[in-house]
């Protein structure tokens, strides 16, 4: 019965295999989703979507694949499916309170629930609304829509309004992700996973599974073996633009900072406004009075880390162009020769730009430092565009 969905996500352009097609059968054999939409839906993605950019892709394949159920009536859903009595009795244990749970129970639990439901349908002619017996709109009825009942069934109503209904009949919405959406952290998180080169560093605290093992063998007794836990081991540096026309991508540029906090053990990060001068710094609240020279840095850090800046690159191109065109100070050296002396350090080089990427030609000055980095060293803060820049730095 699910080859229609089968095809729907292979015309979709869902690079989906018979055998993942084959697990996701398996799942629903196996009861992972009986009587349960959302986790259907779940159970669906996880078993034939690889790739989070495929996510919109199967969202409207599965949207197409199952149009219609909507139409089909609750009294030929009932009729045709037993549902367990156990399987309400979760499902109210999760969403409903110690009293809403008292008054179904006063009602006569939920077998009495579902048998009056189909009492009811059976009964019913025609929509109505009000009221608190017949299966309607607007009224107090356990059945029906847009209404308040605490131990309800949904039925034929968009979404929810007090997440009281004790089951969800209806079809079910899921939001749509594809890979120009500006990112979150863990879709950061998952960018950045591209740039790692892993190595075994630290005090031998990990369990060695196959050394435990091998030696447990050969000396014929328990021999536990531990090993340095691996960790990522690229270095990085991190350039970060604040004030000015950056404020609108402070959030997305703390998401960032905080996925690759999170991602990289060796990361240094520094602060500078516009472009990069002589002198750069750690904190903020003291960018005036604990500035650290820019020499200083090229000096420290070797060819072996990955330089990335995160900017809009948005300025007046005096402010690369020319000595003495910062903005708040007076340069001695323009901002492309720093650009150039950072280019030339460090080899694996990134500027990462919050611009949306169909701007960027009206702008001159992200077009010159694009010019100064090289061809493919300017992406946007999508998903798509930090991948490429994870891909680019490896090389």
């Amino acid at each position: 019965m699910f080859l229609p969905f089968f095809e729907s996500l292979r015309k979709n352009g869902l690079p989906v295999s018979l055998r993942e097609f084959l697990s996701f059968l398996e799942g629903m054999k196996a009861g992972l989703a009986t009587y349960d939409v959302e986790a259907f839906y779940y159970l669906a993605r996880i078993s034939m979507v690889k790739d989070e950019r495929n996510i919109d892709k199967f969202d409207r394949a599965f949207a197409a694949a199952f149009e219609g159920l909507e139409s089909i009536s609750l009294d030929q859903v009932l009729e045709a499916v037993d549902i367990p009595g156990d399987w309400l009795e979760k499902l109210a244990e999760k969403h409903l309170s110690d009293a809403e749970k008292a008054e179904i129970e006063a009602l006569g639990g939920f077998d009495k629930l579902m048998e009056t439901l189909k009492e009811r349908l059976k009964e019913q002619q025609g929509r109505h609304q009000g009221g608190n017996k017949w299966i309607g709109t607007a009224g107090t009825s356990p059945f029906g829509a847009y209404g308040y009942n605490p131990e309800g069934v949904r039925i034929g109503q968009k979404e929810s309004r007090h997440q009281r209904a004790t089951k969800v009949w209806d079809k079910r919405e899921f939001k749509n992700l594809d890979d120009t959406v500006e990112l979150g952290t863990r879709n950061i998180k998952v960018a950045l996973k591209r740039l790692r080169r892993w190595a075994r560093d630290g005090a031998a605290e990990e369990l060695d599974l196959n050394g435990t093992i091998r030696a447990t063998a050969e000396h014929g007794y328990l021999d536990v073996k531990t090993r340095p836990e691996r960790r990522n081991a690229v270095k990085v540096l991190l350039f970060l633009d604040v004030g000015g026309s950056m404020d609108p991508h402070i959030k997305v540029v703390q998401e960032l900072f905080s996925a690759a906090r999170a991602e990289f053990k060796h990361l240094e990060n520094f602060y500078f406004h516009n472009c990069l001068y002589e002198g750069v710094w750690r904190d903020n609240r003291r960018r005036w009075n604990a500035q650290i020279s820019t020499d200083e840095v090229l000096r420290t850090y070797g060819p072996d880390y990955k330089c990335i800046f995160v900017g809009d690159a948005s300025m007046s191109p005096y402010e690369i162009a020319y000595p003495g065109g910062a903005n708040e100070h007076w340069n001695a050296e323009a901002g492309q020769v720093w650009l150039a002396r950072a280019r030339d350090q460090w080899a694996s080089h990134l500027w990462i730009n919050p611009v949306p990427e169909k701007y960027w030609g009206y702008t001159h000055s992200i077009g010159m430092i694009q010019d100064i980095f090289g061809a493919g060293r300017m992406v946007p803060m999508t998903l798509s565009g930090l991948e490429a820049g994870m891909k680019s730095l490896t090389r």
